[in-house]
């Protein structure tokens, strides 16, 4: 008996172990993102002194709703991560799927936006392009392949559901996934603010 306790126990202290180095690493690779997105704002910000750059650009309406969407992503995920804690399958699949098609919706919104700005006459690379437009286009392409890394993770856990990896004892994969996906979305509502006051 004091043996299977023993067993449990270092199971258990192993699992937590596991837990704390992976979420370690995630956080991590969010503050190397972080600084990377730092270093790119600032470079916006110190290129607004040139005589080149667009004084009365406006962001393409898609990119407000693009916001709207990611946040909701951030909610569908957060109510995942607590269905699964309950062990309510059913409601942990409509939530995943659904935090799928909006990352996907947003994808399309930010293309969308991309559309808008070259509609206006405004181009990112080429003869009618302005350095306004071309560090837009990076910061934002930077942000979606990131996005990208978010949507294979979340296809991974998504699987994952349906092999019944997950339930009320096992969660880590769904709070990583969540965890990232609150990274894209706070990331991506700073990128958004700042393009709106710093333009």
């Amino acid at each position: 008996m004091e043996m299977t306790i023993t067993k449990t126990e270092t199971a258990a202290e192993e699992k937590l172990r596991k837990a704390k180095s992976a979420k370690l690493i995630l956080l991590f690779a969010m503050v190397s993102m972080t600084m990377m997105f730092a270093g790119l704002t600032s470079a916006f910000v110190v290129s607004k002194s040139r005589a080149d750059w667009l004084k009365n650009f406006e962001l393409p309406t898609a990119f407000y709703y693009s916001t709207a969407v990611i946040l909701a992503c951030s909610v569908t995920f957060y109510l995942a991560k607590k269905a699964i804690q309950k062990d309510n399958r059913s409601a942990v699949t409509a939530l995943l799927l659904g935090t799928l098609a909006l990352g996907i919706l947003f994808v399309v919104l930010q293309f969308a936006g991309f559309g808008q700005i070259v509609e206006s006459g405004y181009y990112f690379t080429g003869e009618g392009s302005s350095i306004t437009t071309t560090f837009l286009y990076v910061v934002t392409v930077t942000h979606l392949l990131h996005l990208a890394g978010g949507l294979i993770s979340l296809l991974i856990i998504i699987y994952n559901h349906f092999k019944q990896k997950y339930n009320s004892t096992q969660t880590l994969g769904i709070e990583l996934g969540a965890m990232y996906w609150h990274f894209l979305d706070l990331l991506w509502l700073y990128l958004f603010l700042f393009l709106y006051f710093f333009k």
